[in-house]
C-alpha cells in the first residue's frame, strides 16, 4: 500500500447528494420498469448527483429469460442516457445485458454528457442458477466522477471482500441488489463491514416487494460512512431517499487513523 498523504478538497467537491431508489420490480416488463423508476425520481433527480437503481432494475432477477434481451444500444441505455442529461446527474444500476457473446449483469454507469461506462458481475450466484444464464466478469472497475472515485459492485460480490478491497483508488464502494429477505442480516452486516475495512462509504440498494417465485425482498438500502456509522436507512417497502457525502471526510478519517497502511499485499487471480 501506499502511503496516505492529506489533500485538500475543492469545496463544490466535497459533498456528492445521492438518491437511492428501492423499489418493487415488474417481472420482465422492461417497459412498466422504466415507466414506475422515472415517476420516482422525477421531482428529486434535479437535486441530486447520483441515483441508483437496484440490481436487474428492468427485468427482475432472472427476469430477462421471459423478456426481449436488452443491449448496448437498446431501449433502457437511451432511457438511462436521456434521464441523465436532463437531469444533470448519474444514473446506475444493473441489467441483464446480451454481450453478444453471452449475458451480463451488468451495472452500468451512465453520466449527463452521455459517457456510457460498466461493471460485469463477477460473482455469480450459482446458488439461484445465475451462472448457467450468464457470463462472469473479469474486470474490477473504479469510476471517476466530480472528484470521487467509484468502485462499483453487484449483490452476491458483497460476499467476497477481497474481490472489493481497497487499494487506495477508491472512495465510494456502490452495491446494487436483489437480496432476498430472510438474509437481510448478511446484507446489513456485510455492508457495514466493506466500509469499516475499506474506510469508505458504502452505499447499497436493494429491491422491496415479491417476484413470481415467491421470493420476498425487504429493502434495507442504507449508507454507511467510513467508520460504520448509519448515514441513511431505508427500512422495508417501497420508496427513495437522498444522502450526502462527503469526501473531505474520507480523506480526514483516513489521515487520522492511517490502519491501510498495515494492510497486506496481494494479486488477484
Amino acid at each position: 500500500m501506499k502511503p496516505l498523504v492529506s489533500v485538500v478538497v475543492p469545496a463544490k467537491l466535497k459533498n456528492l447528494q445521492c438518491l437511492l431508489v428501492q423499489t418493487r420490480l415488474f417481472w420482465a416488463d422492461a417497459d412498466a420498469n422504466r415507466r414506475h423508476l422515472e415517476a420516482m425520481v422525477r421531482g428529486q433527480g434535479k437535486v441530486c448527483d447520483l441515483v441508483v437503481f437496484p440490481e436487474t432494475f428492468s427485468s427482475g432477477f432472472l427476469g430477462d429469460s421471459r423478456s426481449n434481451r436488452e443491449t448496448m444500444e437498446g431501449a433502457t441505455v437511451a432511457w438511462m442516457k436521456t434521464l441523465a442529461s436532463e437531469l444533470d446527474c448519474v444514473f446506475c444500476g444493473s441489467v441483464a445485458i446480451n454481450t453478444g457473446t453471452g449475458t451480463a449483469n451488468r451495472f452500468l454507469w451512465v453520466q449527463p454528457d452521455g459517457t456510457v461506462q460498466f461493471y460485469d458481475k463477477r460473482h455469480l450466484f450459482s446458488f439461484a442458477g445465475e451462472d448457467k444464464r450468464y457470463t462472469a466478469g473479469a474486470a474490477r472497475k473504479v469510476f471517476d466522477y466530480r472528484g470521487w472515485r467509484v468502485c462499483p459492485q453487484v449483490c452476491y460480490d458483497l460476499r467476497f471482500p477481497t474481490w472489493c478491497r481497497n487499494r487506495n483508488d477508491y472512495d465510494l464502494l456502490l452495491f446494487v441488489a436483489n437480496w432476498p429477505e430472510p438474509r437481510t442480516p448478511a446484507w446489513t452486516a456485510l455492508l457495514r463491514a466493506r466500509a469499516i475495512e475499506n474506510q469508505c462509504y458504502v452505499i447499497g440498494v436493494n429491491r422491496s416487494g415479491k417476484d413470481p417465485r415467491g421470493l420476498e425482498y425487504a429493502g434495507a438500502s442504507a449508507v454507511y460512512d467510513p467508520l460504520g456509522e448509519t448515514v441513511l436507512d431505508l427500512g422495508s417497502g417501497e420508496g427513495s431517499a437522498m444522502a450526502r457525502i462527503n469526501l473531505e471526510k474520507v480523506i480526514s478519517i483516513r489521515n487520522e487513523l492511517p490502519f491501510q497502511h498495515d494492510a497486506d499485499d496481494f494479486e488477484l487471480t
